[in-house]
C-alpha cells in the first residue's frame, strides 16, 4: 500500500474500491448520527497555499468526526523555501503529527513533502492533480451507476480536475470523454499514464474539441471553472476561448438523462447556466458532501491505528 495519497494513479482499482466502500459506509453512519473514533489521538497538519472552503472544512471536520484533530498551517507561518527547506519542514512535522495534507500551487512541492516526510502526505490539490475531489466524484457517481458502466464527459479546461478524473477512469475502467479547446488539452504526461492504466483496466478514454460530440448519450456531464486560481489576469481571454463549452440547455439535449457535476466554486452563467446548476439533475452538493466521507476513508486508510475501534 502506498504511504501517501498524491494521485489516484498510485493506487490499484481494488484499493480504490475498498476506500469507496468505506466512504459509503462512513456516509451512512454519519447520517445515522454515529461518530466512530478510528483516528482518536491522531493529528493532521493542513498546509494551505490556496484559498479553500471544501478542502479545509471537510478535512478538519472529518478529523474531528473520527476523533482526531487538525492543525491549520499557512505559508507565512511555515515559510517553505524561505525560512526553511521542504525537507526540514517535512521532517519536523513528522516528529509532531500523524499526517500532512497540503494544498499547493506546485505539484512538485507535495511530492517533495512526501519524499522527506516519514508520515503520510495527502494531496489536497495542486495545479496538476486533485485526487480527493476525484474520490468524492467516484462516490457520487457510484451511488447512481456502477462505475465501470458509467459514461462521463468532462468539458472545458484540461486542468487538475480533468487530470484526476481521467486517471481515476483509467484505474477503475470507466469511460471518459474529454472535450477541450485544442490548446487547452490535458497534460500529455497525464494522458500517457492514463493510457497505460486503461490498457489494463479496459477504460475508454477519448478527446475531442466538440462538446456536443462528447456529451452525446453520457450519464454524467462534468465541468469546472474556466479561470483557476492564479489565472485571474487571463480571465477575459479565457472566457472567450471556453464560451463554446458552456453546459446549457441546448447542450444537455444531447444527453437528456445525464446528471450534472461541478467541483465548485462555480460561476453561474459562465461554465454552466444557473438553471442547470441549481436544477434537479445537479449533483454539486452531493459531491461536496462526499468530499467529507471520501477523505475520511483516505485518512483512515493512511493514519488509522491498528487497534482503533471500527
Amino acid at each position: 500500500m502506498p504511504k501517501d495519497f498524491l494521485s489516484v494513479a498510485d493506487w490499484s482499482a481494488q484499493e480504490l474500491q475498498q476506500m469507496l466502500e468505506r466512504a459509503q459506509q462512513l456516509r451512512s453512519l454519519h447520517r445515522a448520527g454515529e461518530r466512530l473514533q478510528t483516528l482518536q489521538g491522531r493529528t493532521l497538519a493542513m498546509y494551505f497555499e490556496k484559498p479553500s472552503l471544501r478542502t479545509h472544512v471537510s478535512f478538519e471536520a472529518g478529523m474531528a468526526q473520527l476523533g482526531g484533530q487538525a492543525i491549520l498551517l499557512l505559508p507565512e507561518q511555515v515559510g517553505i523555501g524561505t525560512r526553511e527547506s521542504v525537507a526540514d519542514v517535512a521532517l519536523n512535522l513528522s516528529r509532531w503529527v500523524d499526517g500532512i495534507m497540503a494544498r499547493t500551487f506546485s505539484h512538485e512541492l507535495v511530492e517533495q513533502l512526501a519524499q522527506h516526510a516519514t508520515v503520510p502526505v495527502i494531496n489536497g490539490l495542486t495545479d496538476l492533480l486533485h485526487p480527493c475531489q476525484a474520490m468524492a466524484d467516484l462516490q457520487t457517481m457510484a451511488e447512481l451507476i456502477e462505475p465501470r458502466k458509467a459514461r462521463l464527459a468532462f468539458l472545458g479546461d484540461g486542468n487538475n480536475v480533468a487530470h484526476s478524473l481521467v486517471l481515476l477512469a483509467a484505474v477503475v475502467g470507466m469511460e471518459i470523454r474529454l472535450a477541450t479547446p485544442k490548446n487547452h488539452q490535458p497534460d500529455v504526461h497525464v494522458m500517457r499514464r492514463a493510457g497505460e492504466l486503461a490498457a489494463v483496466s479496459g477504460a475508454l478514454i477519448s478527446w475531442c474539441e466538440d462538446p456536443a460530440e462528447a456529451v452525446a448519450g453520457v450519464d454524467f456531464i462534468y465541468t469546472d471553472t474556466w479561470i483557476s486560481m492564479g489565472q485571474e489576469e487571463e480571465a477575459q481571454r479565457r472566457r472567450g476561448i471556453f464560451a463554446a463549452y458552456q453546459v446549457n440547455q441546448e447542450l444537455v439535449r444531447r444527453a437528456p438523462d445525464a446528471w450534472l457535476m461541478h467541483c465548485q466554486p462555480a460561476h453561474r452563467g459562465e461554465e454552466i447556466t444557473g438553471e442547470l446548476l441549481d436544477g434537479p439533475r445537479s449533483l454539486i452538493y452531493e459531491q461536496a458532501e462526499n468530499r467529507l466521507h471520501a477523505q475520511k476513508a483516505v485518512l483512515e486508510r493512511l493514519m488509522r491505528a491498528p487497534s482503533a475501534a471500527r
